[in-house]
Order: structure tokens, then C-alpha cells, then sequence
């Protein structure tokens, strides 16, 4: 479905580059919470837990909760080793596709003061024929800060964490970053939240910037606990399809500039799938559909089985280069999706069934 309204998509840009400026990798996603809580103080009640969750809402204290989940957390590196010359060894915190490493600048967000680093491979010069063939290892790779060992040692210890050092910037009209999966998510949750500001809310709506997706939905199984909502929607992102070598008979058809990106599939809700889909149609907002068999790799899959269940919605953003240190989104695109979800908020009864019929 498309829009005649695609040329008109404009977002909260400064926001958005801030939160993709700072190092937040699972489990230390507090530089960019921060930035996320003090976006969201001018306008709603804000929170946080233990956990890393940070929360901003809206609507009557004791309503029954809407949950808007977003994560924060980036794919990283954390430090496990320190060898003879000063070189380090690290695991990777989520996903790595190694190859993209090899030659980038990176981040450690040392105890004393951040520390930036190359990742070091072997020369093409210095490798054997059939070494030049091979992909690269993690394990073959090291981070080299330009210090000698007792230095490394004492200024970076084992555990510390580390980024990509590669910030935002536009490309055409396309926003080229690392962290877009899925600090756009967290992004659009707020964005779709501050929409309501001049809405009669029926519900109390929660956004929710998760922690520890990348490693295991970890932080919105926590956070639904905690808010025990009646429905629920996770944002995230999705392969974007005009790529090539993306099958969109695996994938679903979601090229740039085709709007939200809604999942299909046994462990999302049809109700609030109908609900959405009636609401883009209502606001002729663009939207496309994508099937997925089994979970949908996103925190709705830890959402939808807390507590009792809560009847969820995967809404995702085509995105290009996927875990990469220059991942691509499209802006027609988070902001169809900031619109679908405040449409559907908006449209949403007091007392809805989300019982599947």
C-alpha cells in the first residue's frame, strides 16, 4: 500500500542522531537512555528499573497499560584478553558478521575515560594464498589502542565494552548509521508517544527504550513484568528487499519508501494485526505485510508469553546492512512508522477483546 503523502515525511532528526551518537551496547545502554529519558521529561512521566528500561507515559496513572517497546541496545565488543604487545582480544556482544569488522575504528568505554582503537587483522600482503581466501575469524582479530601491555592493562580490564566508532549522517534521503537496529525503534516509540500529547487517552500508553535485546529479549521480558500490559508493540527493524540477495519470497516485499512493516505469524496478535491495518488504511498511512512461521526475533516474542500473554505487534523498519557499522533506513519510512502506532493508540476502545478469533 502507498501514500501520496510519502514526499511529506518529516522526523525529530536532532533527536534521532542523538541517540545514534552515543555507545550503548546490551547491557550498557546508559549513555543512550539518558538521552532518550531527557527527550521524553518534557512531555511525559518518566522512569526507569534496575535493568537498563527506561519508561516515559502518558494517559491515567491507573489505567490499563499499552506497552511500546523499542530496544536501545547495540550489537558490541567486550575486552577478554590482553596479549604481550599490548593487543587486545574480545567476544562479540550479539551478532557479528567478522568481515565487517576488520579495519574499523572502535569505541571501549573504558573506566577512566573512553579509549579508541583499530581492529587489527594480518595483512593481504603477509598471508599465505589460501589464508587469502578465508573469512575472517572473531577470534582471529584484536583491537590495538596504540599502548604498550601494563597501560592496556591497567586503562582498559577485561570486561570492558566496545563500539563502532560511526556516527550518523544523511545520504540522500536516507539516514546512514551503526545502532539503527534498533535505537530508530526506541526512537519511533517516543515519537509515536509524543504524537498523544492532546489525545483523551482511554489507556495509560508506555513507551518503553528496552535493554538487552541483541543478546536475548532480556530487557522487555523484565519491563513487561513490571508493567503487566493489556496489549503491546515491539519496533524494530526489518531486511529491506530491493537489496540484492534478499529473497522477498522469504522476507516479504518492504523496499524503502513503503512505510510500516507489519509482521504476520502464529505468535503475534491478529487482533491488534486487524486493528493496525484498519487504522493505516483510516489515515492512509502506507504500510506492507511480511509472514513470519515461528518467533519474530524481536522483544514482542518475550512481551507476548509475560505473565499471563499479552497480545503483541511487530512494527519494523526496512533497513539495509544489517548489523554493520553503516546500516540505512529510509524517513518516509519511521515516520509511517511513528504514524501507524499512534493511529492505532488513538483508535483503540476502552476495554478492547484481544481474544483471537
Amino acid at each position: 500500500m502507498t501514500s501520496n503523502s510519502d514526499q511529506n515525511a518529516s522526523i525529530n532528526k536532532d533527536f534521532l542522531f542523538k541517540l545514534l551518537s552515543e555507545a550503548a551496547p546490551s547491557g550498557q545502554e546508559r549513555r543512550a537512555a539518558d538521552v532518550w529519558k531527557a527527550e521524553a521529561s518534557a512531555f511525559a512521566r518518566v522512569s526507569e528499573d534496575h535493568y537498563g528500561n527506561v519508561y516515559a507515559e502518558l494517559g491515567p496513572e491507573n489505567a490499563p497499560a499499552i506497552a511500546l517497546m523499542g530496544h536501545l541496545d547495540e550489537i558490541g565488543l567486550i575486552v577478554s584478553f590482553v596479549g604481550d604487545e599490548g593487543l587486545i582480544s574480545f567476544l562479540g556482544v550479539g551478532g557479528w558478521d567478522p568481515q565487517v569488522l576488520v579495519g574499523q575504528r572502535i569505541r571501549l568505554l573504558a573506566p577512566g575515560g573512553d579509549v579508541i582503537g583499530v581492529i587489527g587483522k594480518k595483512a593481504i600482503h603477509v598471508m599465505e594464498a589460501e589464508e587469502r581466501t578465508k573469512a575472517s575469524k572473531l577470534e582471529e582479530l584484536w583491537i590495538d589502542v596504540g599502548l604498550g601491555k601494563e597501560e592496556v592493562q591497567e586503562r582498559i580490564p577485561v570486561g570492558t565494552y566496545g563500539v563502532i566508532e560511526q556516527g550518523p549522517l544523511m545520504v540522500g534521503d536516507r539516514i546512514v548509521s551503526r545502532a539503527l537496529d534498533n535505537r530508530v525503534g526506541a526512537f519511533i516509540v517516543l515519537e509515536a508517544l509524543k504524537a498523544l500529547q492532546t489525545t483523551d487517552l482511554k489507556h495509560r500508553i508506555v513507551a518503553v527504550g528496552t535493554s538487552q535485546e541483541e543478546i536475548g529479549v532480556f530487557g522487555a521480558t523484565v519491563s513487561g513484568h513490571r508493567l503487566d500490559p493489556i496489549a503491546g508493540v515491539a519496533v524494530d527493524v526489518t531486511h529491506e528487499t530491493k537489496q540484492p540477495g534478499v529473497s522477498e519470497k522469504k522476507y516479504g516485499v518492504a523496499p524503502f519508501g513503503s512505510g510500516a512493516n507489519l509482521a504476520v505469524g502464529p505468535m503475534t496478535s491478529p487482533v491488534v494485526l486487524r486493528q493496525m491495518v484498519e487504522a493505516a488504511k483510516n489515515a492512509e498511512i502506507p504500510y506492507t505485510l511480511s509472514a513470519s512461521g515461528r518467533y519474530t526475533g524481536t522483544d514482542a516474542d518475550a512481551l507476548t508469553l509475560v505473565r499471563g500473554g499479552v497480545p503483541s505487534a511487530v512494527v519494523s523498519i526496512p533497513n539495509r546492512y544489517m548489523h554493520s557499522p553503516s546500516e540505512m533506513v529510509d524517513v518516509r519510512d519511521v515516520k509511517a512508522c511513528i504514524d501507524i502506532i499512534a493511529a492505532w493508540v488513538k483508535a483503540l476502545e476502552e476495554g478492547p477483546d484481544f481474544t483471537r478469533v
